[in-house]
């Protein structure tokens, strides 16, 4: 069995969001894939999920387990429906087979690149977190360091995002949904968690969508019982 463990985290996050994960995650070989344009990573060409996930294939050699949360997890079910030869198990957190009205990613799109992040986000740190979070500073300062470009064309893969071929998913799989997430409720997770076959469903208390950061230990847990 393979102990390289691949994250891949939401849209507008660099790999510092899963600073709370590295524990729960020593003895793997972790390998952080960031979108483009987030983090250290250039702005690239990609513009659909599929080039997203070819992205992570040419980035890792043989076979992993993935774990993605949002964007991330729309990567991650791409690559277990179209390659499953090179996944082992996976975690899809707070994420879903389609993300709202594909317009609304458009707009994004184009309000991101005519005024920044900047303009976006205040209203993304309140899905992000539960107004009870204390740290929102740190994250707005890592969403504000995303190239405008990079973020706008990963809102041009979610808008083309269907989460077609879900049933073809054969690795085990744990969903994991924040019981206060406005992006992918629990309910959302309900639904892609039953059109995987023999996929869990996790439900975590008091988080919203970065639920990873904002209950560090259930989700910690939930991640421990299912890579091990």
């Amino acid at each position: 069995m393979s102990r390289t463990v691949v994250l891949s985290g939401s849209l507008g996050s660099t790999a510092e969001m899963w600073g709370p994960q590295r524990p729960a995650l020593a003895g793997f070989e972790v390998v952080d894939v960031e979108h483009p344009g987030h983090g250290a990573a250039p702005v690239g060409d990609e513009r659909t999920i599929e080039a997203l996930a070819a992205r992570v294939l040419a980035a890792v050699d043989g076979r992993f387990s993935f774990v993605g949360l949002s964007l991330g997890g729309a990567i991650g079910m791409r690559i277990a429906a179209d390659h499953p030869e090179r996944l082992e198990r996976l975690v899809l957190a707070c994420t879903a087979a389609q993300f709202g009205d594909p317009a609304q990613w458009l707009d994004r799109a184009a309000t991101v690149r005519a005024d920044g992040l900047e303009a976006i986000a205040e209203a993304i740190l309140a899905r992000w977190f539960t107004p009870s979070f204390g740290d929102v500073d740190a994250y707005r300062r890592m969403f504000l360091s995303v190239e405008r470009e990079g973020y706008a064309r990963c809102c041009e893969a979610l808008a083309r995002w269907s989460g077609d071929g879900l049933e073809r998913i054969h690795a085990p799989t744990l969903v994991v949904a924040g019981a206060l997430d406005p992006t992918a409720p629990p309910a959302v997770g309900a639904e892609l968690a039953g059109r995987i076959p023999g996929a869990r469903l996790a439900v975590i208390d008091a988080a919203a969508h970065l639920a990873n950061v904002e209950r560090p230990d259930d989700f910690n847990r939930l991640l421990e019982e299912h890579l091990r």
